[in-house]
């Protein structure tokens, strides 16, 4: 017996002038308006100590802006970076991961 089963059999037992509403269908992923600007993406390790960083940089919108979806790449993808000055910046060689990533926030690549 699912939830929506024992919703329906709790309903009989409501008090007077109080209804259940039937659960609606999931909500859709919200995607955002589709975003004009074009992003590239690179990998780099100078001066970085040799450690190697991928850089996303033509961001056209606000700070806060670019720091939202780096703080949104940076928990799908388990890394750790920044954001500043219109680029995000994440640890490790993660081109391929956060291209598909961009894509379904809306960027172009």
């Amino acid at each position: 017996m699912d939830w929506k089963d024992m919703l329906a059999q709790m309903k009989d037992s409501l008090p007077e002038g109080e209804s259940v509403e039937e659960p609606s269908q999931a909500p859709e992923m919200k995607k955002g308006p589709v975003k004009r600007e074009k992003l590239s993406v690179a990998m780099e390790r100078k001066g970085r100590g040799g450690k190697t960083a991928t850089i996303i940089f033509g961001f056209a919108g606000s700070d806060e802006e670019v720091a939202e979806v780096a703080t949104r790449l940076k928990h799908r993808l388990g890394t750790g970076g920044s954001s500043r000055g219109g680029e995000i910046l994440l640890q490790g060689d993660v081109r391929e991961k956060v291209k598909p990533l961009l894509k379904d926030m809306g960027f172009r690549l």
